[in-house]
């Protein structure tokens, strides 16, 4: 099982930004970590925890993305492209070379047929 890990660091009444970090395997098996800003709606925050994510089809964006599973009371959340809390109710969301190495982490992931799942940590329960 691979981990995401998303660590909150700041919430305003917009936004709540922080760091994700994944690994991604190189051709000998060392591991990387890099980590990308994110935001989330703060209105539709996915609460502290750890989640399965699956890189599905969605509809809205037309192509493959990671979605998070069973988060409580919640459907379609992913982790996606953008930059402003109104591209978002909820869902992760990084920049163009966050979403870059996402891909590439996903295709590893599907070449050896592991699962993925994601740690999201807030300052407070740390």
């Amino acid at each position: 099982m691979i981990t995401i890990t998303l660590i909150r660091n700041k919430q305003n009444s917009k936004a709540v930004t922080g760091t994700i970090a994944f690994p991604l395997m190189g051709k000998e098996g060392e591991t990387k970590t890099f980590e990308f800003p994110t935001l989330e709606n703060a209105d539709f925050i996915i609460p502290a925890g750890t989640y399965p994510v699956e890189r599905t089809w969605s509809p809205k964006f037309k192509k493959f993305l990671p979605l998070i599973d069973n988060v409580p009371d919640r459907e379609g959340i992913r982790i996606h492209r953008g930059s402003i809390p109104e591209h978002s109710k909820g869902c992760i969301l990084l920049n163009m070379a966050g979403m870059s190495h996402i891909d590439v982490l996903f295709n590893q992931l599907d070449y050896i047929e592991e699962n993925a799942q994601i740690e999201i940590i807030d300052p407070c329960t740390a």
